[in-house]
Parts: structure tokens; C-alpha cells; sequence
């Protein structure tokens, strides 16, 4: 302002009407920035609706008025401790009412938030911390030991809100624009190391105020709240809703994994708008739903779908694409029944001022219906990667198809066609990301830490379509001369390093790597894991009991492995959560016991879940009546008849 001024008076056009004029302009081109930030959204859904809850999770709900006292209060505190414009601080909680304090707070303090995924090992946390360069972690006592040693300020967030202290004037929230950093997301890196990307508060805007129309949010809706934190996904999860004036409820650990509970809980909850990743979308589409339900739609995205819904399905399918570098969301569609498709479902069409170009290697518009390369353009666009500025400008480049001199366009190494519909069919990469599970991740940021093992010559790591449950990881090693290598210990190694969404389902060892003439991995080459190939830590143990024979049986058909002992371990031969909750349904439909996620990460081996089984079984004969076991041993396969 006082360089405008000084420049007004050098051409002598200052007078008090002019300077009175000039302020008020400022102030009204202030005002109409931060009224495009999702934080103001969020006040004023507090100021106009005080008393409606705005989240719930375990137990605890919280007002909009709760909310946005608590946020302000930290965010004062924030303040003081150097909060502004462009500074991101981490947050270190678990999905809780806590952490949308902590988001809403550093974005009224004027600061950028890190969702820290906690589940990730020390070396990773140390390095997107470091790599980001917070100043400020926030977190809580309990969680804080992984924090304890850094160039960085703990803040406790518990102990901060706890504190009564007398307010000093009328807070208001720090003048940000839209081009400041609303949120940095760490994503898997091809060299190795994670990459941070930076989303400015006008792409969170865009895909907040798109949302609200395309999907006619209003003050009613209750959404759930699934993803982990760490996945661009959470944010889409949390603030169309609260800038709304709707609530999001939190859903626990198990519940968001488990597809029957899932249902259940929407139901209970009368979730209207929720999203899931395509792999658990799949199986909620093929569960039976009440048809008075309250649910309008349900979200997904991440990775390829492949099924069709029911026409039957009471609530609308939406099928969604969008990499983390555009803002979460870059092109949306109504997945509608289809017996007789001739593709996948689509991924839609683009969003609002999100712009989708379909290039060649010398970027030129590929001819309508052909295959190019997936570039988007448009508002959404991150500013780039933290700390990184040469992988900026080799995946951010200048959009030559616009009039805008600022425009850019981003790659993302995806390939599709626009349908004779306008809508437009992906049909995979050009490189060797991987997407699974709802994660992207980079191959070689795998293949570098497991090179990094002394046992470990060679390796490849892929994705392949190994058996009914959909992708696995498969890592392929070629041991040194003389090395015993076993999978825990090469499982251990990369969990040090990477975390639990990044390790292999299954190690396959070989001789050497297959390689094409141009001595590339040949990845068509590279065997599907069996009995033969796959790395296991003990000499296969035959299922000794009916119980663990019908167990092994499940395994084999869930997993894809064969003669599978008593003595393996169900992660150690590629389980992981989703397959775990499959394996959990299977478990109840042959021996009509329920047993929890917890369980089996506590007994994971054919020996120790047979025990438990057995166990279960017998506690539920024993509270029966005689009449009632009779029948159920009647009905009951051969494993329960020989228990009983």
C-alpha cells in the first residue's frame, strides 16, 4: 500500500477522496479474496449455524460453535509461534475431531497443513518433516514420541486447547490469497524418496465450491468421513461438507475396512454422500441395501473400477479421477448399470475449470477417439512440488494451447480416449506406477530400499492381476551367491523404510531378471507366484486338523497361493486389510463364527486362527441349549462336526 501511494504522489494524483477510494477498494479486494478460501466458508457456516454439529467421531460430537472456538483459540497460539502465509505445519493425529481443529486452525492462523500418515516408519516421517521444512509439529502426548527430536516445535494440541487464557481483542483470521498453500501431501516418488505436492487455497476452492453444486450439498447431508489422512482423499472427505453447514462423522478403524460393517454403519449413521476406494467400492456395490436408505450417492476413485452397479442399487455411483497434483478431483461420472458393456466404466467428464488435453510425444492434440497421453490444465493445478523446483518443471509445463501466458498443463503419465460420448476411458499408465489399493505409488522408490538389503542382488517390483481379490504387489528378487534371504526378513527391511501400503504382498525369487533386446525388464516375463517360487520363512507344515485343512482351502482360492502349511503367516503370503475383512466373511460362512480384523493381525499363521476358531466354536456350542447344538452340528460342515 505505501508503495502505491508514494507512486500516486510522484504523478500528483493524491487528495483524501483519492486515498479514501483506494482503501476502500483494497479493503473490498481483500475482503473478496479470503471469501475464496474454504476457511471463510467454514466461519461463516459456524457464525450462522452455532449450534448444529458439524463432526462426530468415537463417541464425541462437536458443534460449529465448539468448532470454531477451539480453532481460533489454537490458532491465536499459532500465531505468536510465527504461523502465517505459506508456512506449513504438520499435524500428527489420527482421524479424529482433534485434527480438523488443527487444519482449520493453521488456516486461520494464515498457515498451510501436512497430514502426517502415522502409520509410517520413523525414516519416513523424519524425512517428509525435514523435507517440508515445518517449524511447528502438532500433535498430542501421546503420540508425540516420534517427534521428539527435530528442527521443529512441538505443539500439543490437548494441552493448548485445555489452557483458559483471556482473549487479547478480536481474532480475525490471517489475509490469505488464493494463491497461498492450503495443504502439502506427500506422495510415493520415482527416486526414490516421497514427494511433496502443494495445493494452493484456489484449487481447494474449486473443488469445494464444484462439489457443493454437482452433488447439491445442503445443511442436511451427513457424510463419513474413511480415508487415512495422509490420502488426498480426506480432504474431499472434510471441507465441501463444512463449508456447507453439513456434518461428517468419523468412522472407526475397522468399521471403514470391513464392507458389511461399512454398509451398516452408513445405514445407522444415515450417511447421504460418502466415499470409498474403488476396491471397497466393488464390494459395496455387490451387498444388498435397504431400499429406504439415506444414501444419494457414494464417491469413488483411486483406482480402475471395473464393476458395474446393479440397477437395483438405491443410491447413485459416481466414478471419479483426479492425481493429487489437481486438487483431488479432475474429472467426475455417473457410473449407471450396463449388462452388456463394451469397456470399464468411464471416469467422466472434467470438472469445473478443470481441463483435460489428450497428447502426443510431441504434444499435439491426438485425432478425436485415439489414445494419448491424459495432460490437465486449469485452476486445480498444484503449485508444485515441495523443495523440488527441477521435478516441478519437468511434470508442470506451460499449457501451449491457451491465451493465458501463466497457464500450465500437468503430466501425468496416464493414457485414455474420449468415448463418442465425451466421456473419457483410461486405460492405464505409460510408465511403471502403480495404483493399489487407492495408493500410487512409484515402483522404484520399492526397488531402491530393497537394493539396498545385503542379501538382495537384483529385484523388479510389479503390479499384476495374480488372483480373484484384483492386484498385488509382487516384488521379484535375485538373491547374492550364497545368501539365505527369507520373507519376513526382506518384509522387515522395508518397513523400516516404507510404510505398510508400499510392502510386497509376495517375494518371488529367481535365478535372474527376464530382460526385453533393449535390456529392460521384461515385466510379461516375470512368473505369477506359486509354490514353487514364492519366498517363505518355514518348510511347508501339512494342516494337520479339519479345521485348518478348511482354512488352508480358503487361503489358497483367496490368495492365489498353493499348498499353503499350517505354519504360514496370511500377510507373509500377500494378505493385507482388504483381503483380511474377505477372509473374515469366508471364516463366518464355513464356521459360522465371527472373528475380528484384530485377531488376525494378532494370529495370522493357519495354527494359531485355527486355535481361535476351534475355541469360538466351542464357546458358542457350550451356551447353546442341547436342542440348539444338534441342529447347528446337523448343518454344520465337517470342521464343526469334528470339534463339537
Amino acid at each position: 500500500m505505501h508503495k502505491e501511494v508514494a507512486s500516486d504522489r510522484q504523478f500528483g494524483t493524491v487528495d483524501g477522496r483519492f486515498l479514501a477510494k483506494k482503501d476502500r477498494q483494497a479493503k473490498l479486494k481483500s475482503a473478496a479474496l479470503i471469501r475464496r478460501c474454504v476457511s471463510h466458508l467454514v466461519s461463516a457456516q459456524c457464525a450462522a449455524r452455532p449450534n448444529a454439529i458439524a463432526i462426530t467421531a468415537a463417541g464425541e460430537s462437536v458443534t460449529y460453535s465448539e468448532l470454531d472456538s477451539r480453532s481460533t483459540h489454537l490458532a491465536r497460539h499459532l500465531r505468536t509461534l510465527g504461523v502465517g502465509p505459506d508456512v506449513v505445519v504438520a499435524i500428527c493425529l489420527h482421524r479424529s475431531v482433534s485434527f480438523v481443529v488443527a487444519a482449520l486452525a493453521i488456516w486461520k492462523a494464515g498457515g498451510a497443513y501436512l497430514p502426517m500418515d502415522l502409520s509410517s516408519p520413523q525414516e519416513r516421517i523424519n524425512f517428509i518433516l525435514k523435507d517440508a521444512q515445518v517449524p511447528i509439529v502438532l500433535t498430542q502426548e501421546s503420540l508425540a514420541a516420534p517427534f521428539a527430536v527435530g528442527p521443529w516445535r512441538l505443539v500439543d494440541i490437548n494441552w493448548e486447547l485445555n489452557v483458559t487464557r483471556a482473549p487479547t481483542g478480536t481474532f480475525r483470521s490471517c489475509e490469505v490469497t488464493p494463491e497461498n498453500l492450503a495443504y502439502v501431501i506427500y506422495t510415493s516418488g520415482s527416486t526414490g524418496q516421497p514427494k511433496g505436492v502443494e495445493i494452493t487455497h484456489k484449487g481447494l476452492f474449486n473443488l469445494v465450491t464444484w462439489h457443493m453444486a454437482a452433488f447439491d450439498v445442503t445443511p442436511s447431508d451427513r457424510a463419513s468421513q474413511l480415508s487415512s489422512l495422509g490420502f488426498d482423499a480426506a480432504v474431499w472427505e472434510l471441507w465441501p461438507y463444512l463449508a456447507t453447514g453439513a456434518s461428517v462423522h468419523i468412522a472407526d478403524q475397522e468399521t471403514r475396512l470391513r464392507p458389511e460393517m461399512l454398509r451398516d454403519w452408513i445405514t445407522k449413521e444415515r450417511i447421504t454422500i460418502s466415499f470409498v476406494s474403488t476396491p471397497l467400492a466393488e464390494r459395496l456395490i455387490a451387498l444388498d441395501w435397504p431400499a429406504d436408505g439415506s444414501l444419494r450417492f457414494l464417491l469413488t476413485g483411486a483406482d480402475t473400477l471395473q464393476q458395474y452397479p446393479h440397477p437395483d442399487l438405491p443410491f447413485r455411483l459416481i466414478n471419479n479421477y483426479g492425481p493429487t497434483e489437481c486438487t483431488v478431483v479432475a474429472t467426475s461420472g455417473w457410473v449407471q448399470a450396463d449388462n452388456r458393456p463394451l469397456h470399464p466404466p468411464s471416469i467422466g467428464r472434467p470438472i469445473k475449470n478443470a481441463k483435460i488435453r489428450l497428447l502426443d510425444g510431441n504434444l499435439r492434440e491426438v485425432p478425436a477417439g485415439s489414445v494419448g497421453e491424459v495432460y490437465i490444465g486449469g485452476i486445480s493445478l498444484a503449485r508444485g512440488y515441495r523443495n523440488s523446483p527441477e521435478l516441478t518443471r519437468e511434470k508442470f509445463t506451460s499449457d501451449p494451447f491457451s491465451d493465458d501466458p501463466g497457464a500450465r498443463l500437468f503430466k501425468t503419465g496416464d493414457i485414455a480416449f474420449f468415448r463418442p460420448d465425451g466421456q473419457l476411458q483410461f486405460l492405464g499408465r505409460i510408465d511403471d506406477q502403480i495404483k493399489i489399493r487407492g495408493h500410487r505409488i512409484e515402483p522404484n522408490e520399492i526397488v531402491a530400499v530393497l537394493r539396498r538389503h545385503e542379501g538382495v542382488e537384483a529385484c523388479a517390483v510389479v503390479a499384476a492381476n495374480a488372483n480373484c481379490a484384483g492386484k498385488r504387489l509382487l516384488a521379484y528378487i535375485v538373491a547374492q551367491p550364497g545368501a539365505k534371504i527369507g520373507a519376513s526378513q526382506l518384509r522387515n527391511h522395508l518397513a523400516r523404510h516404507l510404510p505398510d501400503y508400499m510392502l510386497p504382498d509376495a517375494f518371488v525369487l529367481l535365478s535372474s531378471l527376464p530382460v526385453n533386446p533393449s535390456g529392460k525388464v521384461d515385466r510379461t516375463a516375470l512368473p505369477l507366484p506359486d509354490a514353487s517360487n514364492t519366498l517363505r520363512d518355514v518348510s511347508v507344515i501339512e494342516p494337520r486338523t479339519p479345521i485348518e485343512q478348511r482354512l488352508a482351502e480358503i487361503l489358497e482360492s483367496l490368495l492365489g497361493v498353493k499348498n499353503i502349511g499350517a505354519d504360514d503367516n496370511f500377510f507373509l503370503l500377500g494378505g493385507h486389510s482388504l483381503l483380511g475383512t474377505q477372509l473374515i466373511a469366508r471364516v463366518q460362512d464355513a464356521f459360522g463364527i465371527e472373528v475380528s480384523l484384530r485377531l488376525l493381525f494378532d494370529s495370522p499363521t493357519i495354527a494359531d486362527l485355527s486355535s481361535h476358531i476351534e475355541q469360538l466354536i466351542v464357546a458358542r456350542l457350550e451356551a447353546m441349549s442341547e436342542e440348539e447344538a444338534q441342529r447347528i452340528l446337523g448343518d454344520q460342515a465337517d470342521p464343526a462336526q469334528e470339534v463339537g
